[in-house]
């Protein structure tokens, strides 16, 4: 980074000593690239306008990223300072009304609670301090403050505008979903077209492919987060932030941003408004770039991962949260209690300390380290089952007649409830109704005699052994998946046991075949 720009986000501060003119440098942004009012163009405004009053700052309040609307008690940075909870000072300094405010009620409040506190008012945009007992400084402030405030709406009406245009038109100028991305032909461009993110698509779509390809239980949206977490695969959050320069947070992937991802209408490539497709004069959704899946396979997707009741007779099958390769895998063989893991690396039976049912006579328990218990185990597993071929189960769409009479039966029923609403009541529009709509229907008809491949499961060869896998996992969670697949079981004893690791598994390629 740029020594400007070190400075520009750590600006000077001087300690608070009750001068009466100690204060807080304002700033905000709504996108940390608008040139027009840039982080290094505020702290030299704010810093000559502290000067010219001989006052000194002891703190900056910088809200990047912060709408003009929020008000400024709300402001993450603003806000506490003018709630009392970051220390005494004596007023702020700010580079223009606008930076304080966006809007006339927000500016005023503010300007009048500072003032009546006996706090200064500073903006760079203004000579000296700003005088509220002054009649004419009062309504200076408050003009700026309505302009901040009309040239905001008016903005937001060019926005406004603009988007309901580019919708008319078939464009994208929305918030993309995850797996895509805009295309600008020169740096700074205007945007050309919506494309497949080429990292991104291909992240989620493994998500996808795992999560209907799983038959243990133990691959879920949950486990899939802490996968994509400890692989470091960036969040929509951050990548966002990488594409408009700025720094990501590292955060972690959450169910509820997954689960939208996968379930988002978005993910066939439609235009999107409010949560809905786009439709176009046919009536059916406008298409602005390539699908992530079908619709076939995004309906497997939401069936597969529907959330299902908090409150339940039996007790759900749950993935391991660590990277242990034998967590929820190995057993006690004395009591058959699931082995935990201790504080010594290794695997342990507590049963009989926990009270387990049917381990009061667990003695002694037994322990092994982790280190020992997975060597036997991989060695076991891969003299076993290493040279086996491994197939890898991919959801198949099939001929996709059955998604597209679905996505077409869709479509009526989306013109049927307009209709409904009164929104083709006009002679013209009512026999636009009837047209388009008996073309859907003909369409279904004729998708509807062709000879259909049901959607499924198939099993593909992948051409790799499961030793490659074993040897090519990522981590201990990526092998625990792979014994779950052959359902191994582990049972683990005392050491005065003639054998100490015992090992059983089933090979479902050749239940397969």
């Amino acid at each position: 980074m740029k020594k400007s720009s070190i400075e520009a986000m750590n600006p000077p501060t001087t300690p608070y000593d009750g001068c009466g003119r100690c204060l807080v440098a304002v700033r905000r942004l709504s996108r940390k690239n608008e040139a027009t009012h840039s982080p290094e163009k505020q702290r030299d405004q704010v810093l000559a306008a502290a000067e010219s009053v001989d006052a000194h700052i002891i703190g900056w309040a910088d809200d990047w990223e912060v709408s003009g609307v929020v008000a400024p008690l709300s402001r993450p940075q603003f806000g506490p300072w003018l709630r009392g909870e970051r220390g005494p000072y004596d007023g702020i300094v700010g580079a223009a009304v606008d930076r304080i405010g966006r809007n006339v009620v927000d500016v005023l409040s503010t300007a009048y609670t500072i003032h009546e506190n006996k706090q200064i008012l500073v903006t760079a945009d203004h000579p000296g301090v700003w005088n509220l007992d002054d009649p004419n400084q009062e309504a200076e402030l408050a003009w700026k403050a309505l302009g901040a405030q009309m040239e905001h709406r008016a903005g937001k009406t060019r926005t406004s505008e603009e988007s309901k245009r580019a919708r008319k038109a078939g464009q994208a100028k929305c918030k993309l979903t995850y797996g895509y991305m805009y295309v600008r032909l020169t740096p700074k461009g205007p945007v050309d077209h919506v494309a497949l993110d080429p990292v991104a698509s291909v992240e989620i779509r493994k998500v996808a492919r795992r999560i209907l390809a799983d038959l243990t239980g133990l691959i879920t949206i949950a486990s899939e987060c802490r996968r994509l977490t400890r692989e470091g695969v960036q969040t929509p959050h951050d990548l966002m932030a990488v594409r408009a320069g700025r720094e990501p947070k590292n955060g972690h992937w959450t169910w509820r941003t997954l689960w939208g991802i996968l379930n988002n209408l978005a993910s066939l490539g439609y235009l999107m408004h409010k949560g809905k497709p786009v439709l176009d004069a046919s009536g059916e959704p406008i298409q602005i770039a390539p699908p992530l899946w079908d619709i076939a396979t995004r309906d497997a997707l939401v069936e597969k991962t529907r959330p299902t009741p908090q409150k339940t007779t039996t007790r759900k099958k749950k993935a391991p949260s660590g990277t242990s390769v034998l967590s929820e895998i190995a057993y006690c063989g004395n009591c058959r209690a699931r082995m935990t893991i201790n504080g010594l690396e290794g695997y342990g039976c507590v049963g009989r300390v926990r009270g387990v049912q049917g381990s009061e006579s667990c003695k002694p328990a037994p322990t092994i380290k982790k280190i020992l218990a997975e060597a036997q185990v991989e060695k076991w597993f891969l003299s076993e089952y290493g040279s086996a071929q491994v197939m890898e189960t991919k959801f198949d769409p099939g001929t996709g007649y059955a998604a597209r009479i679905l996505e077409l039966e869709r479509n009526r029923a989306r013109l049927r409830d307009d209709r409904s609403a009164g929104l083709y009541d006009s002679a013209d529009d009512a026999e636009w109704f009837r047209t388009e709509y008996a073309r859907m229907g003909r369409e279904i008809g004729r998708y509807k005699s062709l000879p259909e491949r049901p959607a499924g499961m198939r099993s593909v060869p992948t051409g790799k052994t499961v030793s490659d896998e074993w040897h090519g996992a990522k981590d201990g969670a990526a092998r625990r998946e792979l014994l779950a697949q052959f359902d191994v079981r582990v049972l683990i004893y005392p050491a005065s046991a003639p054998s100490r690791v015992e090992c059983s598994g089933v090979n479902p390629y050749e239940l397969a075949s």
